[in-house]
Formats: structure tokens, sequence, C-alpha cells
């Protein structure tokens, strides 16, 4: 007790105040400060010849398609995965429930080990595939099929809060008033979750951009065809071409916080519209 008034006091709230941004910026802030510090101190011209060059460009292309087609994907499977899961009623709902959080437990690595296992050329299912001339391993299908692995519990996770805490009262009726699914889909549900929706899809996004272990083990890292922007930057900086490593990073960078700064200020508006609305 007695340290739990120390807490509410004046001091023992500086001092909790202090040690929580102390721990914020030694673990994120300084990193990251201290990155963008090394790569500026190539200079712009550097680091701009470096970022110009076609291994670089085809690597930021590539990493862009997977980021894209990840978001479409898991978009369109969360929204109907999170709709089964706050909806309908089945026996396994629990344990599939669980399961969907396995990407966040299984390690990248393993993940592309496994993704092998079964779409390789010699796996479970990758015959089939070779058979139809679409070669999943060390190709853009087996990086995609990576990167959809390990984001796929974002859109999910956004999603199901905000269909359970609406409820099915306003979807029950508009059926009763003889609207059909698409419709009842498209007016009542997908406005409802429409911010959480967007956040979902840019924090799939952000992981994609960052994706390494799982990428790598499937794709090879072959230059200029399955190279990623991240193992662009592994490679550079195994080469010692520091330069390139950096402009690389200060990129993926530069990216990832801009996207969550742009969700953030609109979700606090859109916040703000719904409070004067109600």
């Amino acid at each position: 007790m007695s340290v739990a008034r120390d807490l509410t006091t004046r001091g023992g709230r500086v001092v909790v105040a202090t040690t929580t941004y102390l721990y914020f910026g030694l673990i994120l802030l300084l990193p990251l400060g201290w990155l963008v510090y090394e790569a500026l101190d190539f200079g712009p011209a550097t680091l701009l010849e470096k970022l110009g060059s076609d291994a670089a460009l085809h690597a930021f292309w590539l990493t862009a398609v997977i980021a894209l087609v990840t978001a479409v994907l898991n978009g369109v499977f969360g929204i109907a995965l999170a709709i089964v899961f706050t909806r309908q009623r089945f026996w396994g709902r629990s344990l599939a429930n669980a399961l969907v959080d396995m990407p966040f437990a299984v390690s990248p690595v393993v993940a592309g080990l496994m993704i092998i296992l079964v779409y390789g050329p010699h796996g479970l299912l990758g015959f089939f595939f070779e058979g139809l001339g679409i070669p999943m391993i060390f190709a853009l299908p087996g990086m995609v099929l990576a990167s959809v692995f390990v984001t796929f519990p974002f859109v999910v996770r956004e999603l199901v809060p905000v269909l359970e805490q609406a409820g099915t009262e306003m979807e029950e009726a508009a059926r009763t008033l003889g609207a059909p699914p698409w419709t009842v889909f498209r007016a009542v549900t997908f406005p409802t979750i429409r911010g959480a929706l967007a956040y979902g899809l840019a924090l799939t996004v952000a992981r994609s951009l960052g994706e390494f272990g799982a990428v790598l083990v499937v794709s090879g890292n072959i230059v200029q065809k399955t190279q990623t922007a991240p193992l662009y930057v592994f490679q550079a900086y195994a080469d010692f071409d520091m330069p390139a490593a950096f402009a690389a990073s200060l990129v993926l960078i530069l990216v990832a916080v801009l996207m969550l700064v742009v969700l953030g200020v609109w979700r606090r508006r859109r916040d703000r519209l719904e409070r004067r609305r109600a």
C-alpha cells in the first residue's frame, strides 16, 4: 500500500514518467535516431546514388508489389474471417480464433521453412503448382505467401472487437427490410469497420515492407529477381556497402513512420467527428 501511495504522489508520477520515457527512448528512439544520423552522414548525393541503382530500384519495386498484394489478400480474407468469428457459432471456433495469432508466436524463419515443405517442388502441394507452371519457391508467389502468413492476424485482430461492439441489431434490421447480404455488408457492416480496416491494412503494409526472415528463406535472395528491400539492406551490410544499407533503411523507416502518422491523424479526426455527431 505504501508503494501505491508513493506512486500517486507528484514525485512518484515524475519517477514513473521519467522511467517510461527513458525506456522508450533507449529501446526505440535512440536506435532510430542514430540510424538516421549515420545515414545522413554520408550526404544526400551518395544516398541518392545508392538508391538509384538497378538493384535498389528493383528491390523497392518488388517490396511494394508484395505489400500491395498482401494487403489485398489479408484485407479480403481478414474481413471474411472476422465476420465468421463474430457472427457465426460453430464447433472449434475458439481454437480457430486462437490459431489466428500463431504467426505472432512462430519464428518467421520457421514459417518460411514450413512454406517450403508444403509448396516446394517436392512438397505436399508444390508439385501441383509446378505442374501448372507456377513456381512457388524462389519466386514471387512464395514471397507473397510468406508475407501473407506473417501479417495474417493484423486485420482480423483489428476488426473482431469492432464487430463485437457494434452487435448485430442493425444488420438484422436491414435483413428484415429485405436487403440482400451484399447490401447489408456495404451499407451497414463496412461503414462500421472502415476505420479499423484501414488501421489493420496499414499495419499489414508496414509489416510487409519490413519482413525479412520468412521472405529470405523462400526467396533465395536473388539480386534483381527475388531480393526485397530488407534483403537488399542485409546484403549491402554483409558486403560492407554501408551507404547502400543506410539509404535503403532510411527509406523503409520513413515510409513506415509516414504511414502510421497519417493514419493516426486520420483516426483522431474521425473520432472527433463521431463525438460531435453523438
